[in-house]
Order: C-alpha cells, then structure tokens, then sequence
C-alpha cells in the first residue's frame, strides 16, 4: 500500500507554496476495499478560496500574455511528471475509488496522460487570428477558474479542466471530490517540480457546500467547470448567476444502449453489460438502459445474467469490479435495486444482499433487472451503480422513442450490423456522445451533454473553447 501520508495532505496548494488552511479540519479518506483511512486531508475554507482566488488573479497578469511555446513546454513537462510518476497516480486514484489497480492504469490514468500532451501541442491556437469581413478575431483567456471535480473520474475530469485553462492561458483553484482527493495532491507535486509561475494553479480540497460554494459565487472568478450531480449542477448554476460568469457542466445520465434488430446479439448485450459494471457502474456515460427487440428479449437477458454472474470482484489482478466508492454510495445503489423489485422488475441475478466472501468493503452484486418500462424509478433516475436494465421494444421507432424519454441526454450507444445501419439511428438519439458497435472513448473529440446533462464540452479542441474569449476587432474598410 502507498503511504499517502507522505503526500502533503494536511496543507493546502496557493501561490506556489504548500500553506496551512485558515481553519484546518481533516477529513479521512477511506480505502472502500478495506474500509481502512488511507490518510487525512485538509478541509479548506472560503477565506482560502480567497487567498487562492487573490493568487490566481495576480498570476493571470502575466500568465496570459506568456508564448505558446512556453506553456506548450510547462505542460510537457507535467507530462512527463505524470509518466514518471504513474504508479503513484494509479495507487492514488485505485485505493481511494476501490477500482482495481489493473483497470485503473488504462481506464483512469493512460487517458488524462494523453489528454495533457494533446492540448500542450495545441497552445498555438491562441495566437492564431481570422479575418472576417473587415474585422480581425482574436483569442483570449477568459481569467481566472474555479474547477470542481467529481470522485468517480477524478484525474480523468481533474486533466480535461486544468489542461486546456493551461493552453489558453488562464489561471486556477481546483477543488478535488473529499472521496478521492489524492490524485489531485500527486498532480500538485508534479505541477510544483516543473517551475510553474507561482499563482497559476493552486489546489483548495474541501466540502462541496463550503468550498464549492465560494468558487461558483466568488466575483473575482470569471468562470467555473463542475462535474458531478445535476442537483448540485444547479446550485453551481445559482450562486454563478449573480456574477454572469461562464459555466460549464458535465452533469448526470440515464443512457441507452439501443441493440437494432441486425445486430450480434451475443457482442451487444456482452459489451454493454460490462459498460456498464466497469468501474462498479460508477460512470456518468454508462448505458444503463439496454433496449432489446421484443423478439430476442429473453435471449438478451440471458446472455446479461451470464455476463453479470461472470464478474470477477475484488481489487486484485484477476478483479474487474470493485467496491462502491463508498458506504453511502453502496447503500444509495441498495437502496434502489430494492425499489426495481418493490415496483415489480424482474431481479434477474445480483441484489441488495452482501456478495457471499465480501465482508469488509462496500461491494455490490452486478445486477441485471428484466421486465422494466421506461416509468420505473430505476428506468429514469441515474443510479450510479453496477446495475443495468432490459427494456423490449417493438420497432426502432419505439425502441427511440423511449431512448429520448429522459431528462438527460449525456451519452447514448448504438449495436448495429455495421456503422452505416448504426448512423440513422444515431442521428436521431438525443445526447452529446454515442459509441457505436463498442467504439472507445476519445480524447481528440468533444464530451458533453443535452438536456440536464450539462452544457459546454470537455476534451478536443471544443474543449478549450470553454477558457477562451473572442475578441471582434473591427478594422477600417
């Protein structure tokens, strides 16, 4: 086991220094395997927002006027403190999520990697102008960021905000998830060792409502990122409003996996099921509504409660899923596998009940519901767990027709004979990605979401649309 007390998690990150906090309470971070705390950290306040802010503010005066070629160099430079210290980044992410160590390294840790180099190649996009007509376009940094990052995706989500602010050329304070905190104090060492300008980034960890808070209402921040719940999403939204800054939010899903009648059944159903459990269905993009023709339904479900009864659990090599995040969020996912069964779904495999030989952590069965409608509390709320739901449908225009049926539209999935069936069905589903016949996440392309699953995109040059301004200068005929 790492010793994360090595890291310096009693202090917080400001102005290129580590410092005490204001007030200094801890809060333990748990091994959700084990059940054990891995360390303490500290619980910064709205006073050390204010530092932070008063930091950030001073750096962007010159951090914004610095070459690309510079912040092309600092951010290579964080990459390969990243490479250098990746074992340090999984362990991080790993023994505080409880995702296995194995699935970590390509699931939470490779992507961000990649993610740092593609936008350090991209800061020359700053200095590029367009004409229009008779005006020129000039891109600026919009300021200074406040960033609020979840603890399911925590490097990945931590990497697709500081990045691209980075290449722009804004300044920072990032509030990590008080669940999975560590990987943001690892990036705090790399971003410290490679002469970054005091004041650029800075780190504040701490409660949601207090620290939060403070960064999406704070006059002296001209835009802020979130990524979590869409409940908090809107109190984000709120307290941002009375300053009109930029807000941009990756927030909840209820996603689809709509399988055509042409497609591999067998590949399907297998492929979203293990969408679905990777990460202990821990996943915001998660396809947790698997749509079926009626007349292969019973074949579907059975091939779900094969793959589902196959799951490995544990944190070791041979483990593809791991326990929830923690007590609270097991019992949440508890909480609604026994409301599939109190509204009448068929409880295929899986359950509420403790996984025979898992004592100690807060493990969960992989479960797989039958017999669900789209009316179902575990049809429409986003569980967040290892749970997915069989729905018939009749024809493609039903099977769309429930696909749409949410107040999300984050992700989406198509199975089809080939890309060209699969393309008219996408064309027609309501969310900002959808992975066609198993297509894998992709860091060069935008991520977000329709409806209540956000506004704004992470990650491709999209991404960084977020941290810029256009200037219109409009010049003589």
């Amino acid at each position: 086991m790492t010793d994360f007390t090595q890291l310096h998690t009693d202090k917080l990150y400001i102005n290129g220094q580590w410092q005490e906090s204001q007030h200094g309470d801890l809060h333990p971070v748990i091994n959700p395997a084990t059940e054990e705390v891995l360390c303490q950290v500290v619980q910064g306040s709205s006073e050390d927002v204010d530092t932070a802010v008063a930091a950030a503010r001073a750096a962007f005066k010159s951090w914004r006027n610095t070459s690309a070629e510079h912040r092309s160099a600092i951010m290579h430079a964080i990459a390969d403190g990243m490479e250098a210290r990746k074992e340090d980044l999984i362990q991080a992410v790993s023994q505080a999520l409880g995702c296995p160590a194995h699935i970590t390294k390509w699931l939470h840790v490779d992507g961000p990697i990649y993610a740092m180099r593609y936008y350090a190649a991209r800061t020359s996009i700053m200095e590029k102008t367009e004409e229009a007509a008779h005006s020129l376009l000039i891109r600026e940094p919009i300021g200074v960021c406040g960033f609020i990052t979840p603890w399911n995706y925590p490097l990945h989500q931590f990497v697709g905000k500081v990045a691209p602010a980075l290449a722009t050329g804004c300044t920072m304070i990032c509030k990590p998830s008080e669940t999975t905190p560590l990987q943001d104090y690892v990036m705090a060492d790399i971003i410290d060792s490679v002469g970054l300008a005091p004041g650029v980034f800075n780190l504040v960890p701490g409660a949601g409502p207090i620290v939060g808070a403070a960064l999406s209402a704070h006059p002296d921040i001209d835009m802020v990122s979130f990524t979590g719940s869409t409940r908090a999403g809107v109190e984000v939204a709120k307290a941002a409003a009375p300053t009109v800054k930029r807000v941009t939010q990756e927030l909840g899903g209820k996603s689809p996996l709509i399988i055509t009648p042409d497609a591999d059944l067998d590949k399907a159903v297998r492929w979203g099921c293990e969408d679905v459990f990777i990460n202990s269905g821990q996943t915001c993009t998660a396809l947790t509504r698997m749509l079926v023709p009626a007349d292969k339904y019973e074949q579907a479900v059975a091939i779900a409660k094969q793959v589902a009864e196959e799951v490995a659990l544990g944190t070791g090599s041979d483990a593809f899923m791991g326990p929830l995040s923690s007590a609270r969020q097991r019992d949440i996912v508890r909480g609604y596998i026994d409301k599939g069964v109190a509204e009448g779904a068929r409880l295929v495999t899986g359950g509420a009940d403790t996984p025979a030989g898992f004592d100690k952590g807060y493990y969960v069965k992989p479960t797989v519901f039958a017999d669900v409608n789209n009316d179902m509390t575990i049809a429409r709320e986003e569980i967040f767990g290892p749970v997915t739901c069989l729905i018939p449908y009749r024809d493609l225009d039903e099977a769309i027709a429930i696909a749409n049926d949410t107040e999300y539209g984050l992700s989406s999935g198509v199975w089809a004979k080939d890309t060209d069936s699969a393309l008219p069905v996408v064309r027609r589903i309501e969310a900002g990605l959808c992975f066609v016949n198993g297509g894998e996440f992709n860091y060069d392309a935008p991520f977000g979401g329709y409806k209540r699953s956000g506004n704004g995109r992470e990650f491709g040059e999209a991404g960084m649309d977020e941290f810029i301004e256009v200037k219109s200068v409009q010049l003589p005929g």
